[in-house]
């Protein structure tokens, strides 16, 4: 899929300012070598984008980059600051989860610069419906706070769709949380090598920014999961997608 063809299908909205796409799976943003990247495409048919923020190559959804950079400066510093609202899907490879819950597990890097919890995975404790670990049980060596809300939406036999919030934004966060308390996200590459899963089922969904150039001063964004996100294995973890997807009016 050339430039033109990947932006007039994925958008979501445009201004002056800003440009929000609903990538797809198995795209990456900017920065990865060998790879179909937006910001690239983009420049190599004359556009200029500067990306507000990075979503990983597999997993889909929602995507900010701006036309300009004081928007760009304006932006990005919301997130540095994380007063972005920011919420994803998910569907896990598991059941047994909470209808609310928190993650709030640090983490560091290990070997091959891959992302884990900073502590033994048996030092996990859930304590009502928070996982953490008590800070005599961190590994030595830098750690970066991190904290994962959810709440689920719907559950299979053998599945569970999520709504995320990464209270911080860290890098593989909601993924390494997810599996290392013991449920991991369909189709994640990080921990399932088996090729099984066509797809990621980890999905950027809404964003929520002040945005001074708007009469409104805000920028909300929403991008719904294409149809294949609510199939795994040719099941469809919800009863009817599109009639589930109107209905979900979270906060």
């Amino acid at each position: 899929m050339d430039w033109p063809e990947l932006r007039k299908q994925c958008l979501i909205t445009e201004d002056d300012a800003v440009l929000a796409l609903n990538k797809p799976a198995g795209i990456s943003v900017t920065g990865e070598r060998h790879d179909t990247d937006i910001v690239e495409m983009a420049a190599a048919q004359g556009e200029t984008l500067y990306p507000v923020h990075r979503i990983d190559k597999v997993t889909s959804g929602l995507v900010l980059l701006a036309k300009q950079l004081p928007a760009h400066g304006e932006l990005t510093r919301q997130f540095n600051k994380r007063t972005v609202g920011k919420a994803y899907l998910a569907v896990t490879e598991s059941t047994g989860l909470p209808d609310r819950g928190v993650i709030d597990l640090p983490l560091s890097v290990g070997r091959k610069n891959r992302v884990r919890i900073a502590a033994p995975r048996e030092s996990i404790r859930r304590d009502g419906d928070t996982w953490r670990v008590a800070e005599q049980d961190l590994l030595a060596g830098k750690n970066y706070p991190s904290v994962t809300e959810f709440a689920t939406l719907a559950r299979t036999d053998s599945h569970t769709v999520l709504a995320l919030r990464p209270i911080t934004g860290r890098r593989h966060q909601i993924r390494v949380h997810l599996a290392w308390i013991g449920h991991p996200i369909v189709g994640d590459p990080l921990f399932d090598r088996t090729g099984t899963h066509q797809r990621t089922h980890l999905h950027s969904w809404r964003l929520r920014l002040d945005a001074s150039w708007r009469d409104s001063g805000v920028l909300e964004l929403e991008a719904d999961p294409d149809p294949d996100f609510w199939q795994v294995g040719g099941i469809s973890v919800v009863d009817n997608p599109v009639e589930f997807a109107a209905r979900l009016g979270l906060d």
